[in-house]
């Protein structure tokens, strides 16, 4: 137990001096458990997730071919022709941006939406930065809503036998499902966003409608969508569906572009998905079942059970703000990933609901790295575009706007999941 905890303390430090080689760091710690004897090797087949690795991997397929489509500049172009105002045409983007991320990756999210975005900061001649890091801010938030939207939320999904359906209604008990905790967290960190845009009052010059290659895509993510609400039928425990449905639906789609367009580039198109993080999440899968494995988890359990006297809410609350803390800075799919089934065993001994307390990790983790510009991927390529445009964004300048919208967000997401699950 000692030496999975060490080796799993001194891989999460290296992601914290090292995000560019993430996937590189953590395979490293699993090769250093397997010499001392930490892990073993069959442990690396059975403790990855394959169920969410496919879920992941599918999606990063699709929203390839998405971006392809063009249709998010065509629908986001119609946005700013009908905006009143140059402020409301970037609230639209940010808000069309939100529901992209729900469906895939946030760094894909800026990447499709920040282009729009500076083409209409150019034309109406003011600063992108408030609108370029709401899109990174505002993606990370609604990335959590349903299984396929962010890493987390999948993480989530696997440990707590959750399928598509059970993010709008938990578990068939009627009460409302993490999506829509979400969605009041993002109308709080709106108002804070509109409060850096306002000012932008003259009317934004006329898009050119940017012509639809295809809608093929966005058929595939529908029927992705139909197939998933069947999980609960089909795969009760989680296990096998979700992955399966991603891949073939994935795969179906990169037979489509490679008929349409031509095997080398449908080659291409594979070769420029991000596996690094693919790689990254099956590792971290694999340590943090060292550390269950090896007993780490249930120790961890054990010693704070020294809180069995403090009142669930103040236990709640540290759990979600010491996530927020936490993540702000680091990465949080280790963070998430470890924490959960720490939270579960805790919950039991306190006699708890443990959806409270994951459904907290969650939102505090997801959200705690819209504080600063190193607290998630999405924030860092937000800053690279505007750093390529001429505009330098400090630290400082980042929390400035961050802040105040991670605390406005999760004061009322963390309120609304106390007063629906406690």
């Amino acid at each position: 137990m000692l030496r999975a905890t060490i080796i799993f303390l001194a891989v999460y430090a290296g992601l914290v001096v090292s995000k560019r080689h993430r996937p590189l760091v953590a395979w490293l710690g699993i090769g250093i458990a397997l010499v001392v004897g930490a892990l073993r090797p069959w442990e690396i087949v059975t403790g990855i997730n394959w169920n969410v690795i496919g879920i992941f991997a599918g999606s990063l397929i699709l929203a390839e071919l998405f971006i392809f489509s063009r249709v998010p500049e065509t629908l986001s172009d119609h946005l700013i022709n009908r905006s009143a105002n140059v402020g409301i045409a970037f609230l639209f983007i940010v808000a069309f941006a939100s529901v992209i991320s729900i469906f895939m990756d946030n760094v894909v999210t800026v990447l499709i939406t920040a282009p729009i975005a500076l083409q209409l900061a150019r034309k109406a001649g003011v600063s992108p930065v408030a609108v370029i890091v709401g899109l990174a801010i505002s993606s990370n938030l609604q990335g959590m809503a349903i299984l396929i939207g962010d890493t987390p939320s999948m993480i989530l999904a696997a440990r707590m036998r959750m399928n598509f359906l059970d993010f709008f209604v938990y578990k068939n008990s009627g009460l409302p499902g993490i999506f829509w905790i979400v969605q009041l967290g993002a109308v709080a960190g709106f108002v804070v966003l509109y409060l850096f845009v306002k000012d932008n009052k003259h009317k934004p010059q006329h898009m050119v409608i940017t012509p639809v290659r295809s809608w093929m895509p966005v058929w595939l993510i529908v029927i992705l969508i139909v197939a998933l609400s069947f999980a609960m039928w089909i795969d009760e425990e989680f296990t096998w569906y979700g992955g399966t449905v991603c891949m073939v639906i994935g795969l179906a789609g990169m037979i489509w572009y490679g008929r349409r367009r031509c095997l080398a580039d449908a080659r291409q198109l594979v070769l420029g998905i991000n596996w690094d993080t693919v790689l990254f999440l099956a590792a971290v899968f694999v340590l943090v079942y060292m550390l269950e494995r090896r007993g780490t988890v249930d120790a961890l359990v054990a010693r704070l059970s020294v809180l069995s006297g403090v009142s669930p809410f103040i236990i709640f609350t540290i759990v979600v703000w010491f996530s927020v803390l936490v993540s702000a800075f680091v990465d949080n799919v280790p963070y998430i990933t470890a924490m959960l089934p720490v939270v579960i065993g805790f919950s039991k001994t306190m006699a708890m609901r443990p959806e409270l307390l994951v459904f907290g990790v969650l939102i505090g983790s997801c959200l705690g790295g819209n504080i600063t510009p190193i607290g998630a991927s999405a924030n860092l390529v937000a800053v690279g575009i505007l750093e390529r445009e001429g505009r330098h964004v400090s630290f400082g300048s980042f929390v400035r706007i961050g802040l105040p919208f991670t605390v406005a967000a999760t004061v009322v997401a963390y309120l609304a999941l106390w007063l629906i699950y406690h």
